[in-house]
């Protein structure tokens, strides 16, 4: 990934996105060539010139101080996630290196115990450039057997733009695609020399006018929490809450959960699911937990 040309796309698409309104300027033209801030007004509200704030939007950012980058996201009106996007973009030096970011990813032991113990809860680990590594049995009742899964597919923007099932899933499926790619906007900010999350984004590029189409925002988009709503092919429709948790000890991973509002019809959902996931588990149909581990480690090795 060029950090200059990402560097200079993300300022323009943050810019335009803010009416003069929006910062307290009065727009005297009738008329603007482009949507958004001119150059010349961002520069003044930040307290920079015009020629220094157009060179850093040309991509040279290597020079610029903290106090500038804050003064621009203030005006700019960036989110956390957006704001520490920035501050790699314009620090290239600070990135990790392609084989540091292409690692094999792992979950500890403990880790993956926890998973197996929340019988009642829907989790998965994410790792680097959306990779799921990790997951319990009702994890995959819920989102799809991850266990049976060829490898190179085990990745939540994969499954969300290529897995026809994901637009059945998820009822704002719009909401979930534009959030992934976010997530991995900010990803390749962190480690643009990662080989396979370029392979990645090339893949789902060539193969998804959707993904192109919302890669083309730069929107920037960190984990969180909220509701997701769900079609669910055997239960019907489930609202369910999701938190996002980082265990201790690697800054790449996420515990991913989901639970409903007890006693609600989704709660009642879920107990029915899981009744059905372990029926379909007695049958032979459920991966076990030797599988799944060396599932997880396969993926990486195909990667």
């Amino acid at each position: 990934m060029d950090q200059r040309t990402e560097l200079s796309e993300f300022l323009r698409s943050r810019r335009a996105r803010l009416r003069p309104e929006d910062v307290g300027l009065r727009d005297t033209t009738t008329r603007r060539r482009v949507p958004g801030l001119r150059r010349e007004e961002l520069a003044q509200l930040a307290g920079v010139s015009t020629a220094y704030y157009t060179r850093l939007e040309q991509g040279h950012g290597e020079n610029v101080s903290a106090a500038v980058l804050d003064a621009i996201a203030r005006v700019l009106r960036l989110s956390a996630a957006e704001r520490e996007h920035l501050g790699r973009l314009t620090k290239p030096a600070r990135r990790r290196s392609g084989r540091a970011a292409a690692r094999v990813q792992r979950v500890r032991p403990e880790l993956q115990q926890l998973l197996d113990a929340m019988e009642g809860v829907p989790a998965y680990v994410l790792g680097r450039r959306l990779d799921i590594i990790a997951w319990n049995r009702f994890g995959t009742a819920l989102l799809g057997d991850f266990d049976a899964m060829p490898p190179e597919q085990r990745n939540m923007a994969w499954q969300v733009f290529l897995d026809p099932a994901a637009r059945e899933l998820y009822q704002d499926w719009e909401g979930k695609a534009n959030d992934l790619v976010g997530m991995l906007r900010l990803d390749a900010g962190r480690d643009p020399d990662d080989p396979r999350l370029a392979s990645l984004i090339g893949e789902l590029s060539v193969k998804s006018e959707d993904f192109r189409r919302l890669w083309a925002t730069h929107n920037i988009q960190d984990k969180g929490h909220g509701t997701k709503h769900l079609h669910h092919a055997v239960v019907g429709d489930l609202s369910l809450q999701y938190e996002t948790l980082r265990p201790a000890g690697d800054t790449d991973q996420v515990l991913v959960t989901y639970h409903a509002e007890p006693g609600s019809p989704s709660a009642e959902s879920l107990r029915l699911l899981a009744s059905w996931a372990a029926t379909e588990r007695q049958a032979g149909s459920v991966g076990r937990g030797t599988e799944r581990t060396s599932g997880a480690e396969e993926a990486e090795q195909a990667r």
